[in-house]
């Protein structure tokens, strides 16, 4: 059984339990099992309550609009000169002049609950109140009144009889409502606030208090939208977020057009600052936003932005959906993060985890009212076999709402423009994803496939895209479930894109594991290309945050490590750093260039971070020395500034060319012997040596075209860190009549060992 009692308690009221509370039959407790608290705004001393009840105040359009000045009495006189028929407006003024204190006791917040408070109303039946009326008009003049009248014919079962006119009913029926003065009547906030006192005042802090079968119990409330959410042993509570109008926060920007590909800089604010400390939400605006406009990059994805207890978990085991984590700053400080990203260009995505839930109580949503299915399954089923987390009742209705409704509300609060949907393995399947899958169709057809949390995410899609045509949705799974980016229309789940998990995954096995000279190159190929059929809605990455944070080490770290630590005078430590350097290049280039159409790169990675990310915990004394990035680095000019420049050139590289949205390469070449790869993406020519010695003079690489080709990147050349072997007058290759590979035409080119090059046809030659 869940909660038969609830009350608000807050600083507002003392944290009484009695004096904010709504119990079950009493106008509390609906049948969908929603609580309603009514709280009353006070009416500030000196002030008179407004006279006639459709005086109404908006609080959604025309936000911070005061009183408009204009009286109820011209109002009136306004809508009789230019709406009401002769003899109307009376028998409209009138039937509205409704006593404030009855109608207060009929329809407001105080009124009756009991059939004998009803009764003790001194309300007459209709007859008597018509006949009375009619008695009252008897010597009326004749007017545009409702010609009406009600003949009793004396029978039970056809007591009264509507007579009217049909030319009256006609003309009337034609008539639109009178709503513009009726908006005109209305106020807005500002006016509000000036004449009452908020019956929970802002930044006013408060939980929701519950009488369960099993004693009281103290939550912060599920749709809190601001909270403090307990750390260093404080009692957990939610602060009301509503500022006055005049310090609101007020958009300057709107949304970037969606490009036609996706360069997307993911990041972590917590750990956005060069010092050893939380950085906060201006801290981010300030000093990082910058930074991805000027490394190219069109969008930032946000990890760790929505609500969380434990600082360690990088924001994954979410406590409170509906608001930014309060350890970076308030939803303000947000929304202009947000805002200035948009004004800078750039798309702004949330890592949403609707997956699971935090296990906490009283923070988070476990056991919400006292029962354990109050958000989530209950038994084995309702606990992520290894990771200690709810599980989402995709089922429920009321789940449903609350979880859809989030979505919407990070886009119309917030402004976000997209969201990656985390780990979805662990919601589509009972087994959480941890079970062993072949690509076998009846691995996503048995029982263990959750049918509701299927539809859950095909709801999501159709809602988002439906109320926001704009907006973007990434799909994180580890299973690749058929259909994932299919149109909802035609049985998929609809998302836009979907992550290739694999790619990382191969990179960190190949790095750590595989001496670099027994790569497979087929291995490469086909674990970039994923799926062919849902290739071109595939996002790639070679690494993410997941390959650097909390015990696992960021591909720099494996291939250099930090540059301070090789000695300057050792042949063989220069050597060492050179061939780290040159494939982290490569390494980055070839997922950037032979994927689909969106790309992502964990913050730091763009040049190289030597570091890994480690949140505090009790195994390093939560420590911060590790939770920050080296910003410092890119002010001296060696391994990470030219790396820096070498992902510039890389982004410009789609930015000018559009290499991610010209559909799937051409791959036609591919040498296991060699370890070289080769591919056609549009007139760009790609060629890999991933060999760690060899270099060869003069490889013969196919190409369709005939003509001149250009070299427009190249990993070697010395402002990026390399040799420079290739010459200047090798630059420019023209082909030659043979086939090879199985195109009609073929380069020679020179690829030192370790490189990378991207040729663009500079001529067409006729043949």
């Amino acid at each position: 059984m869940g909660a038969r009692y609830c009350a608000l308690v807050g600083d507002f009221n003392g944290w009484s339990p009695r004096e904010n509370c709504a119990r079950e039959g009493h106008l509390g407790h609906d049948d969908y099992g929603y609580w309603f608290i009514i709280l009353e705004d006070k009416l500030r001393e000196g002030e008179e309550p407004d006279e006639l009840y459709f005086q109404q105040y908006n609080y959604v359009d025309d936000y911070d609009k005061g009183d408009s000045g204009v009286s109820i009495e011209e109002i009136f006189q306004k809508a009789n000169d230019e709406y009401w028929e002769p003899g109307e407006d009376e028998y409209i003024k009138n039937r509205f002049k409704v006593p404030a204190k009855l109608y207060e006791q009929w329809f407001g917040p105080n009124g009756p609950e009991t059939e004998e408070e009803l009764d003790a109303i001194p309300l007459p039946d209709a007859e008597t109140r018509y006949k009375a009326w009619k008695e009252q008009h008897k010597d009326d003049p004749p007017s545009n009144l409702p010609p009406c009248d009600v003949i009793d014919k004396g029978k039970e079962y056809d007591i009264y009889n509507v007579i009217s006119d049909p030319a009256w009913l006609e003309k009337i029926r034609a008539k639109q409502p009178p709503l513009p003065y009726w908006f005109e009547m209305r106020k807005g906030r500002q006016a509000w606030l000036k004449k009452y006192i908020p019956a929970i005042p802002h930044k006013s802090k408060y939980r929701v208090y519950f009488n369960t079968p099993n004693g009281p119990l103290e939550r912060v409330p599920a749709w809190a939208t601001y909270v403090q959410p307990g750390t260093d042993g404080k009692q957990p509570f939610a602060i009301h977020w509503e500022p006055p109008p005049d310090h609101a926060y007020k958009w300057k920007n709107t949304h970037p057009k969606v490009p036609k590909s996706l360069r997307i800089y993911e990041c972590h604010v917590g750990i956005s600052g060069s010092e050893p400390k939380i950085s906060s939400f201006n801290d981010f605006t300030e000093k990082v936003l910058p930074h991805v406009k000027e490394a190219g990059y069109n969008a930032i994805q946000l990890i760790g932005v929505v609500e969380h207890k434990d600082y360690f978990t990088a924001g994954y085991r979410v406590t409170n959906l509906y608001a930014v984590s309060s350890r970076y700053g308030t939803p303000d400080d947000f929304k202009c993060l947000v805002d200035e990203a948009h004004g800078l260009g750039l798309l702004v995505f949330l890592d949403i985890v609707h997956s699971y839930s935090a296990a906490d109580e009283m923070v988070g949503l476990s056991l919400f009212d006292g029962s354990n299915d109050c958000y989530f399954h209950t038994g084995k089923r309702g606990h992520h076999k290894y990771w200690g987390t709810r599980m989402f009742k995709y089922g429920d209705r009321e789940v449903l709402h609350y979880l859809l409704s989030n979505l919407n509300w990070w886009v119309v609060e917030y402004q976000v423009d997209g969201f990656q949907f985390h780990s979805l393995s662990s919601m589509l399947y009972t087994h959480n994803g941890f079970a062993a899958f072949t690509g076998d169709l009846e691995e996503y057809c048995n029982q263990y496939v959750d049918k509701d949390a299927l539809l859950y995410l095909i709801l999501a899609n159709e809602l988002l895209h439906t109320l926001h045509p704009n907006i973007i949705t990434i799909a994180e799974d580890a299973t690749y479930y058929p259909g994932l980016c299919e149109p909802t229309s035609q049985g998929g789940l609809g998302f836009d894109y979907y992550v290739n998990i694999s790619a990382s995954e191969m990179w960190s096995s190949l790095l750590k594991d595989v001496p670099n000279d027994e790569w497979s190159m087929s291995k490469i190929v086909s674990t970039l290309m994923g799926n062919k059929q849902y290739a071109e809605k595939m996002l790639l990455y070679s690494e993410n945050h997941n390959q650097s944070i909390s015990g696992g080490q960021s591909f720099a770290e494996i291939m250099f490590g930090e540059y301070e630590n090789h000695s300057p005078e050792s042949l063989a430590s220069k050597e060492s750093l050179f061939k780290g350097c040159a494939l982290y290049k490569m390494i980055r280039m070839i997922t950037f260039t032979i994927g689909g159409g969106a790309y992502l790169n964990f913050m730091g990675n763009e040049f190289g971070h030597p570091k890994r990310v480690e949140f505090p915990m009790p195994s390093n004394n939560f420590s911060y020395s590790l939770a920050n990035r080296c910003w410092d680095l890119l002010e001296n000019e060696d391994v990470h500034r030219n790396l820096f420049s070498f992902d510039k050139d890389l982004m410009k590289l789609d930015e000018n060319q559009r290499v991610l949205s010209r559909g799937l390469p051409s791959i036609h070449h591919v040498n296991d012997t060699s370890m070289v790869i080769s591919y056609i993406r549009g007139p760009l020519l790609f060629v890999f040596n991933f060999h760690p010695t060899n270099a060869y003079e003069r490889y013969s690489v196919g190409v369709e075209e005939a003509g001149e080709y250009q070299i427009i990147l190249n990993t070697d050349e010395k402002k990026y860190g390399g040799h420079g072997l290739i010459q200047v007058d090798q630059y420019l290759q023209r082909t030659i009549n043979k086939r090879v590979d199985g195109l009609r035409n073929y380069l020679e080119v020179f690829l030192p060992c370790r490189t990378a090059q991207v040729y663009k046809l500079a001529r067409i030659l006729r043949i």
